[in-house]
């Protein structure tokens, strides 16, 4: 049975590749966007049937119900949600204003909760459904100048494993997606935002631009074999919770889940120490 895909951030990289993917494997795609000229721009070469382009500002609540009220007119029903929608906010923590980070957050993280709000009274009715949140290697592991956006996406990680245990009954499953470098257009220089102010104490680290801006376009993941993935862990009865994209995530990740578990071990005694006696 072909499934229906909601996909946010649709217009580049990562959603677009998934649109697709599921396109290719048979599916019907929901391509949404801020822009939607970009969206049918991306995707111009595969439109037909069994695409359809929705307008969604995901940082903007109101419009996620009548977005995906839209995807239901077109096709019935939703399967997969794919909460793609972003863009990268990098700095020293201190450097960055509070209106900045506030505008990350509500559409790195309130988009992806403000979809998954309106998708999951569909995904219950159903009995079934998939729920794909795009995270980061970010989402796992503190690197500099990503303060913000770390932020935005452990919060990712921790509404996509809290609420798969209330979800799970119904037949619903959560994956969070962590991908390493891939080359998208997440450090474009028209899409990458760096904090609007400097402080003199950080200026012998260098600036945020100078150390993120070489790594566009020589990121070693592909966004059509990521995709490609996407579409199997769909099918899966069973997905994981959690998929780490990429080996250079994994060589970063590895080793920090060790060390991790090394310093719990080393601090067990001290973490038992708080216990009351009854």
């Amino acid at each position: 049975m072909s499934k229906v895909w909601f996909i946010t951030g649709a217009g580049s990289g990562i959603g677009a590749a998934t649109a697709r993917a599921a396109l290719k494997a048979g599916d019907h795609v929901v391509a949404t966007g801020r822009k939607l000229d970009k969206v049918r721009n991306a995707l111009r070469d595969v439109t037909g049937e069994n695409l359809a382009f929705v307008q969604l500002d995901v940082a903007n609540e109101a419009q996620a119900k009548p977005a995906v009220d839209a995807a239901m007119k077109a096709y019935g029903r939703i399967d997969v949600l794919v909460n793609n929608a972003g863009y990268s906010l990098l700095g020293n923590f201190e450097e960055l204003s509070t209106a900045e980070i506030e505008k990350l957050i509500a559409t790195n993280f309130y988009g992806v909760m403000y979809a998954m709000r309106a998708v999951l009274p569909v995904m219950r009715q159903q009995r079934s459904g998939r729920i794909i949140n795009v995270s980061s290697l970010a989402g796992i592991v503190g690197f500099k100048h990503c303060g913000a956006y770390s932020a935005a996406k452990f919060a990712v990680e921790g509404l996509s494993a809290s609420v798969a245990h209330e979800v799970e009954p119904f037949g619903i499953r959560i994956v969070a997606v962590e991908p390493g470098f891939f080359r998208t257009d997440l450090l474009d220089a028209d899409n990458a935002k760096y904090a609007g102010s400097t402080i003199g104490d950080y200026a012998a680290e260098g600036k945020a631009e100078a150390m993120w801006s070489g790594y566009h376009g020589t990121q070693q993941g592909d966004p059509a074999k990521l995709a490609d993935v996407l579409v199997r862990i769909a099918g899966m009865e069973n997905p994981p919770k959690q998929y780490v994209a990429g080996s250079d995530a994994l060589a970063v990740v590895k080793p920090a889940l060790e060390a991790r578990l090394e310093e719990l071990r080393a601090y067990e005694n001290l973490s038992k120490s708080t216990d009351g006696s009854f």
